[in-house]
């Protein structure tokens, strides 16, 4: 499936899934508990975020103080900014794939798989093509100077 289609179709699907889950925790627990919690778990992750993107940006200053690659952190930021927007997102199915972009734990796992599959490649290659050669080259150092 095309990845333009895949989008397309969680535009179509989340909104319908939102709905239903506040309908059925309003119906359980009132509208005014249910309005509490949309805005709770809002700040709540906003101060999640806050806190793991400071700990990421730590991490990944540490790696380059120590002269080493922050593979790991260069792909958690993103990922920290996904669930941020979707804990900011009105609704309980948004939050909870928020929460799980911001627990670590998941955090790490998901950056590992998208390592794995290929989707992001820490070697300075594009997806699907190989890593640069660290080898000897043909390439020739010099200066040169043009005359007349």
């Amino acid at each position: 499936m095309n990845p333009l289609q895949v989008i397309f179709l969680l535009f179509l699907i989340i909104p319908f899934i939102e709905i239903y889950l506040l309908l059925k925790i309003g119906a359980i627990v009132g509208v005014f508990p249910t309005i509490f919690l949309v805005v709770f778990t809002a700040v709540l992750g906003a101060w999640l975020l806050r806190q793991q993107g400071l700990a990421t940006w730590l991490r990944l200053q540490e790696s380059l103080a120590k002269g080493t690659i922050p593979a790991f952190e260069m792909i958690e930021g993103p990922i920290l900014l996904v669930g941020g927007a979707l804990l900011l997102t009105p609704g309980f199915f948004t939050d909870i794939l928020g929460f799980l972009c911001l627990i670590p734990a998941t955090r790490k796992k998901l950056a590992n798989y998208i390592i794995a599959k290929g989707i992001i490649t820490t070697t300075g290659a594009a997806p699907g093509q190989q890593a640069p050669k660290s080898g000897p080259s043909n390439v020739i150092e010099g200066e040169y100077k043009k005359e007349d």
